[in-house]
């Protein structure tokens, strides 16, 4: 059954995300497992995958650089050289706003393992979580008022100011789609009742890459910068030293919060525990429903530094289209047709996966 839902997946990043046709030249850009991020079985099974189905395929291992992550003249030409590239490596996320070579499927895969291959996360098919993104995009484009609350007390509302602006998105394609664009920051206000921690984005590495509080944080949004922090005395001088420090590694504005989205995929689920390792957690978790995030630190997307809300609910000029950590898709005007001409997002939705790593939560 495993190996049925693999070559699914499989056929689903290839055939449906990418679009590939016999004969073409797949590049693989991967990052060895050595570095504890992604599995080697990905890249062989991805690479068998792309055999049967007739493309020309070429590995090429990138590598990780924490602190200096580039688009090497080895690789560019490789991709030159290429109808299609897969990273699957961390690269393809530092550079996922960078300028990429025109003509290309150029795809970033977040299926770091045989866990998430083998998972409606990766077989539910790229062009239903596609067109539920582009409804999303539709739906929160045209709102007057969108309000962000959770359990834990946040309370954020505004507007995305965005009928006139094109969204900004990434230059690479994602598999499995699993969010939709950032809504940017400026135009919202509120508190935001932080999941226990601090955390990078995927852009770049450093060391403390995490800071963990004792209670309940609330960073202070005012129509796109932060404020300030609220909670315990120790926690609120652990997160701006953590924002000091990060701004002055990277010399960025270290009040900046940029844009804010949530994950639209109820197949993504996070089946290990947060703490055994962040950097992990923020390249897969980003996606499930239950998560919403903020790009901050830094005048850019996606910034330096996530603030995660868990179980979002999010209402758009008075409808709720995420409730308590569900995206209720079947409340955008498109999505029923889109879940019923595919069963297999349908059935995702109707099953989700709710683990996103806090275990004791889930």
């Amino acid at each position: 059954m495993k190996k049925l839902i693999t070559q699914q997946s499989i056929r689903n990043l290839l055939l449906h995300c990418a679009k590939a046709q016999p004969g073409q030249r797949l590049l693989i850009a991967y990052e060895p497992s050595s570095f504890g991020f992604f599995s080697s079985k990905i890249i062989e099974q991805v690479a068998a995958g792309a055999l049967e189905l007739g493309l020309l395929v070429e590995c090429l291992d990138v590598g990780f650089s924490a602190e200096n992550p580039s688009m090497n003249p080895e690789l560019l030409a490789a991709i030159e050289d290429a109808d299609i590239v897969v990273f699957l490596a961390r690269l393809g996320d530092q550079l996922r706003f960078s300028e990429m070579p025109k003509g290309k499927a150029i795809i970033n895969s977040y299926t770091l393992n045989e866990h998430l291959l083998n998972s409606a996360f990766a077989s539910a098919h790229y062009d239903a979580f596609l067109a539920l993104k582009h409804a999303a995009d539709r739906c929160i484009a045209d709102a007057q008022l969108i309000t962000i609350t959770c359990p834990a007390g946040t309370s954020v509302c505004g507007n995305p100011n965005l009928q006139h602006k094109k969204q900004t998105d990434t230059a690479l394609k994602r598999f499995p789609m699993s969010v939709f664009s950032p809504v940017p920051a400026q135009g919202f206000s509120g508190k935001v009742a932080l999941a226990g921690f601090l955390t990078g984005t995927g852009s770049q590495y450093y060391d403390n890459y995490t800071v963990e509080f004792e209670g309940q944080v609330f960073a202070v949004l005012e129509a796109g910068r932060l404020a300030g922090f609220e909670g315990l005395a120790s926690d609120v001088s652990a997160a701006n030293a953590h924002y000091d420090r990060v701004a002055g590694l990277f010399e960025i504005d270290r009040n900046f919060v940029h844009s804010w989205h949530a994950g639209i995929h109820p197949g993504c689920g996070f089946p290990w525990n947060i703490r055994q390792d962040y950097e992990r957690w923020g390249g897969v978790a980003f996606g499930n429903p239950r998560v919403l995030h903020f790009h901050t630190c830094g005048n850019y997307a996606p910034g330096e530094i996530s603030w995660n809300a868990l179980d979002p609910t999010i209402v758009v000029d008075g409808v709720t289209i995420w409730e308590n950590g569900v995206f209720r898709a079947d409340k955008l005007p498109e999505g029923p047709d889109i879940l019923k001409q595919f069963p297999c997002a349908a059935s995702a939705f109707a099953h989700p996966d709710r683990n996103i790593g806090l275990l004791e939560k889930a």
